[in-house]
């Protein structure tokens, strides 16, 4: 009895969110525009609200024995809070995707042919212990047209109830359909298993988190996915690196935020050099409380870092350790890149134009970057106001994702009678 009123409450939310995607899908940019501005005043009237219950998950989590970097990305204080809202206003300043014309031109016949952005219709997310996903996907859903379905996971669940609370108020007092936005947390895994199956209601399926978790959605979804990647994130110091680039740079990809997907994992220094770079730039990684697991070239020279493992070129630790590598030239951090990366983002360090451009050519992956840190792999550094996620496949989206990478497209033609022959 009880699986069948939980199957029959699912069908009626997932029932509920195509008809509001349908409601959504003839709206106007200022109609979206003014809901989501609606959205960022109510998130700030109620911060307090959101940070209590907030305390509430992390205390849990802890309970649980989260990880660091897991309490880190669950965590909501006032000020990420304002950045929520902030990153709200943004997406709402952003151009209307939605009928913008990507293509077209006028036939023979005389038919006028159009390929314009419409939206994806109901977008489902499956994430875990991230409630500034719970506003990211749903602003940026809403703002390009499409309903959307959040699966947050039960270590974020008391804050992610408040803000959806929040996002679903601001919406019906702005004449828009509240269903557009809602969560299926209290459904547990029972409701993620629902929405990976909810091929004919659900339209995109976006999973964020470890990569058991997007291993799981990718494998087990019947529902389109748009698979979002760990992160072995590189950086290469080529022979030519000014040091004070070096140093500044991989510091900031390290350590500015290391639980997330865009900080570095792993350093490669070419070998000659190996002797100028490493001190300085290791030192100031260490004096941040950097753990440094080297090869027997890195130790060598720096003889304060551990023994990197045999899987250490294939560990996203999401914490204050990195791995360091010296190699034999750009060849070689290339090959290394292309056995280890997970497409996420690269960056190489150099004053060598060729070098630069080379990287740029040979690295297949969503980001490619040269003389600036990987954290600027993100939707908001990017322009977009917040992102879905980013993206390591190569269908459809890839790299940060946007307004634009929630809209499909459709054909319009128009004609004054014309018949094939």
């Amino acid at each position: 009895m009880t699986e069948v009123t939980v199957e029959t409450s699912l069908l009626e939310r997932f029932h509920a969110a195509r008809a509001a995607s349908i409601a959504l899908a003839t709206t106007t940019g200022l109609e979206r525009s003014t809901a989501l501005l609606a959205i960022a005043d109510a998130i700030d009237a109620r911060t307090d609200d959101i940070v209590d219950a907030n305390g509430l998950d992390l205390a849990n989590g802890r309970e649980n024995g989260l990880s660091t970097a897991l309490l880190d990305r669950l965590s909501l204080s006032p000020e990420r809070v304002a950045s929520l809202s902030a990153s709200v206003r943004e997406i709402a300043a952003l151009p209307d995707p939605l009928g913008q014309t990507v293509r077209g031109s006028r036939l023979a016949n005389g038919l006028k042919i159009d390929q314009v952005r419409v939206p994806f219709g109901v977008v489902g997310a499956i994430y875990e212990a991230r409630p500034n996903v719970t506003v990211d996907i749903a602003c940026l859903a809403l703002a390009s047209g499409n309903a959307g379905i959040l699966r947050g996971g039960s270590a974020a669940e008391r804050s992610n109830a408040v803000l959806v609370s929040i996002i679903r108020s601001a919406l019906d007092s702005a004449g828009l359909p509240a269903d557009a936005v809602q969560t299926i947390d209290d459904f547990g895994r029972e409701g993620a298993s629902a929405l990976m199956q909810a091929r004919g209601f659900v339209d995109v399926l976006v999973p964020r988190g470890s990569a058991g978790l997007i291993e799981t959605v990718v494998s087990s979804s019947t529902v389109p996915v748009i698979e979002t990647g760990a992160g072995i994130v590189h950086i290469v110091l080529d022979r030519s690196a000014r040091e004070d680039w070096a140093v500044d740079i991989v510091h900031n990809a390290k350590v500015q935020r290391p639980s997330v997907c865009n900080s570095v994992e792993t350093l490669l220094v070419h070998a000659d050099a190996a002797r100028r770079l490493l001190p300085p730039v290791l030192d100031r990684l260490a004096a941040a409380g950097v753990t440094v697991h080297g090869d027997e070239a890195t130790r060598s020279i720096w003889p304060a870092a551990l023994p990197a493992s045999d899987d250490e070129w294939s560990t996203e630790h999401l914490s204050l350790d990195i791995g360091v590598r010296v190699v034999d030239g750009l060849d070689d951090a290339v090959a290394h890149i292309r056995r280890y990366s997970t497409g996420h983002t690269e960056s190489i360090i150099t004053e060598d134009l060729a070098a630069a451009e080379r990287f740029l050519a040979e690295v297949d992956s969503a980001v490619v970057m040269v003389n600036a840190s990987t954290r600027f792999t993100d939707g908001g550094e990017f322009g977009f106001g917040a992102e879905v996620g980013i993206s390591t496949q190569k269908l459809h989206a890839r790299g940060p994702m946007g307004l634009s990478e929630l809209t499909s497209t459709k054909w319009i033609v128009r004609g004054n009678g014309q018949s094939r022959s």
